[in-house]
């Protein structure tokens, strides 16, 4: 193994030390006076049960950084391993609307489907990550996507993930 202190002048070998870890991929969405506002994150987590909260962490290079650390409320949606293609779209454009059917979630942000769970949030604080922001947020409002429902259709596929610099699937192991 190859041990090396992280450094902010290499920042290239910290980061592909931590894509050992794999990671769920998420699109996180917000209301702005311009339409609904998205952003591919894999920094999502769940934080506590008891309040239910979950968090993630912008970067403050990004275009996008701002309106999402300002945003009150949010809509973290969860994606499917068939969904690559929405989690590229939102990666290089926060308002890829081909295709997508925005409605309005229960908290009044912007959510669209299908995707395999999406919570709705309101934004409790916000840290100083580094690089990064990161966002704790209490969850108003949850939910999946039904296993009957999905069965029927033929879209039960599992998370998208990405780890090692890449997007795959999940498969399950007993």
């Amino acid at each position: 193994m190859h041990v090396f202190r992280p450094t902010a002048a290499e920042p290239h070998a910290f980061r592909e030390v931590l894509g050992h870890f794999a990671t769920g991929v998420t699109v996180v969405t917000i209301a702005t006076p311009d339409g609904p506002l998205g952003l591919t994150a894999n920094s999502f987590s769940s934080l506590s049960l008891d309040p239910p909260m979950v968090l993630w962490a912008p970067d403050k290079n990004s275009s996008r950084y701002q309106p999402f650390v300002e945003a009150e409320q949010y809509a973290i949606h969860i994606l499917a391993a068939d969904q690559l293609d929405l989690a590229r779209r939102f990666a290089r454009d926060g308002r890829p609307t081909q295709g997508l059917e925005w409605m309005t979630g229960e908290t009044g942000v912007p959510v669209f489907a299908p995707c395999l769970a999406r919570f709705e949030c309101r934004r409790a604080q916000v840290f100083d990550g580094g690089d990064h922001s990161i966002i704790t947020g209490e969850v108003l409002s949850a939910g999946q996507q039904d296993a009957g429902a999905a069965a029927a259709t033929g879209d039960g596929a599992g998370p998208l993930v990405f780890a090692l610099g890449r997007y795959g699937g999940f498969t399950a192991q007993d």
